[in-house]
């Protein structure tokens, strides 16, 4: 497993850089998702955990109304721009220039809500993008912990995820919902987080894998994941007509399943419900057994939501479906995909002493498919944003 950026050679670069010292260097962690896909923006419930792996910012504090960000992960130039602009889509940035998206975007809402200012950044990460790990939540909120420190504001955690997601939904055009900027800035160690995303009330529940003699495994299929590129939006407008047709607020709101089938038309609406009202039902499940301290009944959660996603919500890819069925075959104790689907990362759980016999099957599962070989790396429930100097 790769180390992350340590703050003092980051620091260095800044200065390298900018040609002053920064101010002060943040860090903020990628996550998983234990279980509760497609349910944060349907009002329901979900439980991630913190990864190791995350996105690190040096900053220093600038008067001048402007944001200047540079990436080390980032071939292209550095961006700068006004923190008083509209949405960042409506600008017409090219391609080469899409990650520094997220940085100015969360310097224009906090500009607008908490009257912050601008900062000269430079980025680093040791969390794969497009792996569905949450890549962009963590430099979001990375971003937003130093700008409200660097400018002397101190939000209510809760209250700086929301502007987060605001800046992700507003400023970059991807709809999100509040999941994985809560999940970044909440987590703590040693402990998932179920998040009930109407009221966003949290609480930490206990998961430990390794005490149990389990490895929960990160497997990045190398299919690209881009939450901006329609898949995910098309499913969140499909829910909500569903919901509107159901007259309900939400689809964390129907109570009758089999009624709310019956009364929809459309099989696709029909899906997309059922997916969304059981996998309520699995997280509230999975809480159950980590209090219980049966984690490796977790297993048969994770199939489940997988084969919902893959059937009733369709958002799962073929390098998703044979990691799940390869991890199986290898006796692992359960497996899903993660994130919003169409390419990322999946998970597995696993006995500590049969994880490398599941990494080989699954890569040979790749290699009989002459696909890019996955990468894998081993799930450790982390601590939440900080301040790392």
């Amino acid at each position: 497993m790769t180390a992350p950026p340590a703050a003092a050679p980051l620091a260095a670069a800044f200065e390298s850089a900018y040609g002053r010292a920064p101010d002060g260097v943040w860090r903020a962690p990628g996550r998983v998702n234990l279980i509760g896909e497609h349910t944060d923006y349907n009002d329901g419930l979900v439980l991630p955990f913190a990864l190791a792996q995350g996105v690190t910012v040096a900053a220093a504090r600038r008067d001048d109304g402007i944001v200047e960000a540079r990436s080390l992960r980032a071939s292209a130039a550095p961006v700068t721009a006004p923190v008083d602009g509209g949405p960042v889509t409506a600008e017409g940035w090219p391609r080469e220039r899409a990650w520094a998206a997220y940085p100015v975007g969360v310097a224009r809402v906090l500009h607008g809500a908490l009257g912050t200012g601008g900062a000269s950044l430079l980025i680093d990460a040791d969390l794969p993008a497009g792996a569905g790990l949450s890549s962009s939540a963590a430099l979001e909120c990375a971003t937003a912990l130093a700008l409200c420190d660097l400018h002397g504001r101190a939000p209510d955690r809760r209250e700086l995820a929301a502007l987060a997601q605001r800046a992700e939904n507003e400023q970059v055009g991807a709809p999100c919902g509040i999941m994985d900027q809560s999940a970044s800035l909440l987590c703590t160690p040693g402990n998932a987080l179920l998040l009930d995303c109407r009221s966003g009330l949290s609480g930490p529940v206990p998961f430990a894998p390794g005490d149990a003699g389990l490895t929960l495994l990160v497997v990045d299929t190398r299919a690209s994941h881009d939450i901006g590129d329609g898949g995910y939006g098309r499913r969140r407008a499909e829910c909500e007509e569903a919901a509107a047709l159901l007259g309900v607020p939400a689809l964390r709101d129907v109570e009758d399943l089999a009624g709310a089938l019956g009364t929809l038309r459309d099989p696709v609406l029909r899906r997309r419900v059922q997916h969304v009202v059981t996998e309520n039902h699995r997280v509230e499940a999975a809480a159950g057994l980590l209090r219980a301290g049966a984690v490796a009944e977790l297993g048969a959660m994770l199939n489940a939501s997988h084969l919902s996603l893959r059937d009733q919500f369709e958002v799962s890819w073929p390098q998703a479906d044979a990691a799940v069925d390869a991890a199986l075959r290898a006796g692992a104790r359960g497996g899903r995909m993660i994130g919003g689907g169409f390419g990322g990362s999946v998970i597995v759980l696993t006995a500590a002493d049969r994880a490398d016999r599941v990494r080989a099957a699954i890569t040979a599962a790749y290699a009989d498919r002459g696909w890019t070989a996955p990468a894998f790396l081993d799930a450790v429930p982390s601590a939440g944003a900080r301040r790392a100097a």
